[in-house]
C-alpha cells in the first residue's frame, strides 16, 4: 500500500522518518555519553570526598577518639557543601583493622564493634574487597546483589593501615539522575523535531512536486493528446528532474506536431481521393453532356420553330450549362500559362469583390504590401484570392468586417483573409475543403474546394483558424526560384 502512495506524501514521510531516527540516535548517543560522564563525575567526587575523610580520620583513630571520628563522618552530610553528590551517600562506615564497625552514620543499625555483614549481607562482598585491597587509593565497586555503589578507601598513617572508610550510595542515585537527563534530552529532541519536521515536510513536498506534476501530465497522455494539456516544468534546474521535465515538454511538442501532421496527411489523402473521384466523374459526365448541348444547338438551328419546344429546350439548355459549370469547377488544373503576379493583379481582385462588400455595408480592410512582380501565375493566384474574399463576404452579417493582408515572408507570398462571421466548430474544420460541403457559404460548396486544389498544385499550404468573432484563412505560396521579382510600373489605383 505504501508503494502506491503518491510521492507528494511518500517523500515528506521518508524525510520525516529519517529526521526522527536521526534525532533519536543522536539523542541516545548524547544520553549515553552524559550517563558515562555522570558516572565518572559521581565516582570522581566520591573519591575526592573519601580522600578528604580518610586524611581527617587519621588523628581520631590514632588517639582512639570514636566520638571525634563520628563527628567527622557526619559533618559532610549535615552541612551544606553545595554538592548534591556528597549528600547522596546513604551510609558511611569506618571499619577497624578487623573489619568491625568503628563508627557509622547510622549507629542504631551498625553499632560499634559489630560485623556489618550480619546487618546487611552485601557487606560481605565489601569486606572481601577490603581484604584484597593492595592500594591506598579509593576504589569504587558495585554490589552484585542490589546494584549499589560503594566507595572504599583505606585509612593509612605512616604506612600503617588504621582502618577502612566505606561510603554506600543507593542504586537510585543513577536512576534519578539518568531520568532527569533523559527528560532534558527529550525536551531538546522535541524542540529540534518541532523545527526540523515542518522543514522536512516542506522540502520533501518541494522535492516531490515536480515529479508529481510530471506524473500527472504523463497520465493525461493517451492515443490523442488533450487540447488543454499544458506542461510547464516547475523545477528549472539542470539536474535529472529538470532535464526530465524539459524532455517531457519537448516530447509533448513533438507529439503535437506529429498529431497535427497526421491530421493534415489524413485530410490531404481524403481530399486527394475525393479529387480523383470527382475528376473521374466530371470527365465521364463531360462526354454525354457535350453531346446533348451539341444536339440542342443543332436543333435550335435546323429544327422547327415551335414556341413550346423552343421554350422547353431553353430550359434544358440552361440546366445543362449549369451542370457544365459545376463539372468545370471540379476539373482544376494548375497548368494555366499566365504572366507573373503583379501588384495591379492583386488590386484588380479588390475592384472585383468591392461591389459585393458594399452590398453588405462591410468594413473592407485592405493591406497589400506587394510592390514588384512575383514569380507566381497571376490567374491562379487571383482565383485563390477572389474565392477567399467572396467566401468571407458571404460569411459576414450586414455591417461586418472583412480584412485582407498580403506580404512576403520566407520567400513565399502570404495571404490572410479574415472575417467576423459565424464561428466554425473545430470538429467541422476537417471537412471545410471538401466539395459540396454544407459548411460552405457559396451555392455549390466548390469555392473552397477549388481554392484548396489550386494551392496544393502550386506547392503551397492553406490553414484555417476559427474562433468566436474571427475566422481567418491563411495561404502560403512559395515563390519559384528560377524567377526573380521584377519591378512593376503599373499604376496603382487609389
Amino acid at each position: 500500500m505504501f508503494r502506491d502512495l503518491s510521492l507528494a506524501y511518500k517523500t515528506p514521510l521518508r524525510i520525516s522518518v529519517l529526521v526522527v531516527i536521526t534525532a533519536v540516535l543522536v539523542t541516545a548517543a548524547l544520553v549515553a555519553r552524559e550517563r558515562d560522564e555522570l558516572r565518572r563525575d559521581l565516582i570522581g567526587h566520591s573519591e575526592n570526598v573519601a580522600r578528604v575523610l580518610t586524611k581527617t580520620l587519621v588523628e581520631p583513630m590514632v588517639h582512639d577518639d570514636a566520638w571525634r571520628a563520628f563527628e567527622i563522618i557526619n559533618t559532610p552530610f549535615q552541612a551544606t557543601l553545595g554538592d548534591a553528590v556528597s549528600q547522596a551517600a546513604e551510609i558511611v562506615l569506618v571499619l577497624d583493622t578487623k573489619q568491625r564497625v568503628y563508627v557509622s552514620t547510622r549507629p542504631p543499625d551498625y553499632p560499634m564493634l559489630s560485623d556489618p555483614a550480619r546487618t546487611d549481607p552485601e557487606y560481605a562482598t565489601v569486606q572481601q574487597a577490603v581484604a584484597e585491597m593492595r592500594t591506598v587509593e579509593p576504589m569504587a565497586m558495585m554490589s552484585p546483589i542490589s546494584n549499589k555503589m560503594y566507595m572504599v578507601a583505606p585509612i593509612v598513617a605512616d604506612g600503617v593501615r588504621l582502618g577502612t572508610l566505606v561510603m554506600g550510595y543507593p542504586s537510585s542515585i543513577f536512576t534519578q539522575r539518568f531520568l532527569g537527563l533523559i527528560q532534558r534530552a527529550g525536551l531538546v529532541t522535541a524542540i529540534v523535531l518541532a523545527v526540523l519536521l515542518p522543514a522536512g515536510l516542506y522540502f520533501g513536498r518541494r522535492i516531490a512536486q515536480p515529479l508529481v506534476d510530471l506524473a500527472g501530465a504523463m497520465g493525461k497522455v493517451g492515443p490523442h493528446l488533450p487540447e488543454d494539456l499544458q506542461y510547464v516544468p516547475s523545477h528549472k534546474g539542470r539536474d535529472e528532474i529538470g532535464r526530465l521535465g524539459l524532455e517531457f515538454q519537448r516530447m509533448l511538442s513533438e507529439l503535437r506536431g506529429k498529431e497535427a501532421l497526421e491530421k493534415q496527411m489524413i485530410a490531404s489523402d481524403r481530399l486527394a481521393a475525393i479529387g480523383r473521384l470527382t475528376a473521374g466523374i466530371a470527365h465521364e459526365i463531360n462526354n454525354p453532356l457535350g453531346g446533348m448541348l451539341n444536339a440542342i444547338n443543332t436543333f435550335k438551328r435546323h429544327g422547327s420553330a415551335d414556341p413550346l419546344t423552343t421554350r422547353t429546350l431553353s430550359l434544358v439548355e440552361r440546366g445543362l450549362l449549369q451542370i457544365k459549370e459545376t463539372v468545370a469547377a471540379l476539373l482544376v488544373e494548375a497548368k494555366v500559362e499566365s504572366h507573373p503576379l503583379t501588384r495591379q493583379d492583386i488590386e484588380d481582385t479588390r475592384t472585383l469583390v468591392l461591389p459585393d462588400a458594399q452590398a453588405k455595408d462591410a468594413n473592407f480592410i485592405w493591406d497589400n504590401e506587394i510592390i514588384g512582380a512575383l514569380p507566381l501565375p497571376s490567374t491562379l493566384t487571383r482565383q485563390i484570392l477572389i474565392n477567399l474574399l467572396l467566401n468571407a463576404v458571404q460569411a459576414i452579417e450586414r455591417g461586418g468586417r472583412v480584412q485582407c493582408r498580403m506580404g512576403l515572408a520566407d520567400d513565399a507570398l502570404q495571404i490572410e483573409v479574415s472575417n467576423d462571421g459565424d464561428h466554425i466548430p473545430s470538429e467541422k474544420l476537417h471537412y471545410l475543403f471538401e466539395p459540396f460541403s454544407l459548411l460552405s457559404h457559396d451555392g455549390h460548396g466548390l469555392g473552397l474546394w477549388v481554392t484548396y486544389q489550386i494551392v496544393q498544385q502550386m506547392g503551397g499550404d492553406i490553414h484555417v483558424r476559427s474562433e468566436p468573432h474571427e475566422t481567418a484563412f491563411t495561404v502560403v505560396l512559395p515563390l519559384k526560384k528560377e524567377h526573380e521579382p521584377e519591378p512593376c510600373t503599373d499604376a496603382v489605383p487609389g
